[in-house]
């Protein structure tokens, strides 16, 4: 569950004392600091009793429940979970399985579907496609032997079993091709194995540029008037408020101010519909000292002033670097921002922190010379200046929204009230 998980919450029950099950089949889902989990069955069979009911907090490492094995499953699986029964700390064995099969070609296997009608999905189906990152339109793409062509859980695990052959392809009616399998040399070295944080990462990255069609837009930002009255006042500041002054504070309050002018920024996608959010919740990606990333959020961004986001800023990013970081800390962010600067970067082409419809990117501030149009003619000074860059979902942010939103923010940093007081 992570380095840092000492506890998890029961959060629902997906199968009842005396039900059977399935392998691979969804039994209980279990929330932690980190992330909410789906626990699958190890084997089929029945549930002979729970110890713990929803809601309940659990120490990792506790029996949450007792399973009894079918006699088809197999004796090695039977063995190992009747030792140690269904813990906090198990994972799926299958998934594992089929993450380290390489797909199979399309025309090896059998023919995508075409223009399937029946695109109603069970929600038991639904849970197996959002545990392997399955998106609708690859459902489309599954053979269905169900009634009316509806679509059964045992189709689409024979299809996650072949290697999801279909994953990147269209129907044969949209496109006469299929991804060439190439057998590549990956080299010897040591072997790294990642831990849990890192491969929800690489799912989730993956998932996310499958999902959304990325599109980035750059622009640059004169931030000689921030940095000018930041390095001035900094001092000031951590005397007056007791916090220190980073950039950070000051560029959530910019992007917060350009979220409500553009408010079709801060939506997401459900189905056909778009969900236009109610609250400015703004997300930091911020490295854990694993190396890995997280994003800690701060919450009605834009009905707070300099002093209280400098203070929020802060603790998130102390919690993030001792592992402190609770659930509530993670969720809920509508926007983010990745400063990308910090590590020396001049820019980046940030992937979209899903569901959210767009993630800024902040490259490092730098000293260049720069032309300044002036009334009475042209000058050249130094000038702080530094790249944004924004990407976007082109099914829901089209191109003049996303420019002129990553515009607006370009200007807020301009346009810095160099007198501000604090």
């Amino acid at each position: 569950m992570g380095e840092s998980i000492t506890e998890g919450t029961i959060i629902n029950w997906m199968v009842q004392p005396g039900e059977s099950f399935e392998e691979g089949e969804i039994i209980v889902e279990v929330g932690t600091d980190k992330v909410d989990n789906e626990v699958p069955a190890p084997f089929s069979g029945t549930l002979i009793e729970t110890k713990y009911n929803a809601k309940d907090v659990v120490k990792i490492g506790e029996v949450i429940a007792i399973l009894k094995a079918s006699e088809g499953a197999s004796k090695k699986a039977v063995n190992k979970n009747q030792e140690e029964a269904v813990k906090t700390t198990q994972t799926s064995d299958k998934s594992k399985k089929v993450a380290s099969k390489p797909p199979k070609s399309v025309s090896s296997t059998y023919q995508v579907p075409v223009n399937r009608t029946n695109k109603f999905y069970s929600p038991l189906v639904e849970k197996i496609a959002k545990v392997h990152h399955i998106s609708y339109e690859e459902l489309a793409r599954i053979p269905a032997t169900g009634k009316e062509g509806r679509l059964q859980k045992s189709d689409v695990f024979k299809y996650i079993e072949e290697g999801r052959p279909a994953q990147f392809v269209q129907s044969v009616a949209e496109a006469g091709y299929s991804i060439p399998q190439l057998n590549l040399d990956k080299g010897k070295g040591k072997i790294v194995e990642m831990d849990r944080m890192r491969q929800m990462i690489a799912d989730h990255m993956v998932y996310s540029k499958h999902t959304s069609p990325h599109v980035t837009a750059y622009v640059e930002a004169d931030m000689t008037n921030m940095v000018n009255w930041r390095n001035a006042n900094k001092e000031a500041f951590q005397k007056k408020n007791g916090e220190k002054l980073t950039f950070t504070p000051l560029f959530v309050e910019a992007v917060a101010k350009a979220v409500k002018d553009f408010p079709m920024i801060n939506v997401s996608v459900d189905g056909a519909n778009i969900i236009v959010k109610e609250h400015i919740n703004i997300g930091m990606a911020t490295a854990l000292p694993s190396g890995n990333l997280i994003v800690p959020v701060v919450r009605n961004a834009d009905q707070k002033d300099l002093p209280t986001l400098a203070k929020e800023i802060n603790e998130l990013a102390e919690k993030a670097r001792t592992n402190k970081l609770k659930a509530d800390d993670t969720k809920g962010s509508t926007f983010t921002i990745s400063n990308v600067g910090t590590f020396g970067s001049l820019m980046g082409t940030p992937i979209i922190n899903q569901p959210e419809a767009a993630i800024l990117a902040t490259g490092i501030i730098k000293k260049r010379a720069e032309v300044i149009e002036k009334p009475e003619g042209d000058t050249i000074e130094i000038r702080q200046m530094m790249y944004l860059s924004l990407s976007f979902d082109h099914r829901i942010v089209d191109g003049f929204l996303g420019g002129s939103f990553l515009r607006r923010i370009a200007d807020y940093f301009e346009q810095f009230d160099s007198k501000r007081i604090i």
